[in-house]
């Protein structure tokens, strides 16, 4: 986790901590939204994942997005991340570093499984 964190850091231009949340926000995302099979690997394969989960799940996905993350699906998503600081310019850098990441976890193929599953993600890849 601490790898991926300080990837998204560097190319996001945010703290780690923030990073952090981010990513626990999209893999909480990716859990929820995403048959257990692939996800639960990616998630077994990448320390701190689901306490990293935990965290930004109790965290509320800050102020507005805080509010209005509870409408779901990938605008929800966006909400949350926007309520934490992730700009919406920042959301496909930072999906690019984690399906990066998760890619190199996976492989291709698992990777293609997780984002199919989610209508939309795609443009996220």
């Amino acid at each position: 986790m601490d790898e991926l964190a300080a990837r998204v850091s560097a190319a996001l231009g945010v703290d780690a901590q923030v990073a952090r949340t981010a990513i626990g926000l999209v893999l909480g995302f990716l859990q929820k939204e995403s048959p257990d099979g692939a996800v639960g690997e990616l998630l077994d394969r990448l320390p701190g994942a689901r306490e990293a989960i935990e965290s930004a799940e109790s965290s509320g996905g800050g102020g507005l997005g805080g509010l209005l993350g509870g409408m779901g699906g990938l605008m929800g998503l966006g909400m949350k991340l926007n309520g934490v600081g992730i700009g919406m310019n920042q959301i496909q850098p930072l999906g690019h570093e984690i399906f990066g990441y998760a890619e190199a976890k996976l492989g291709p193929e698992k990777l293609r499984e997780i984002v199919d599953s989610i209508p939309g993600l795609a443009q996220f890849v």
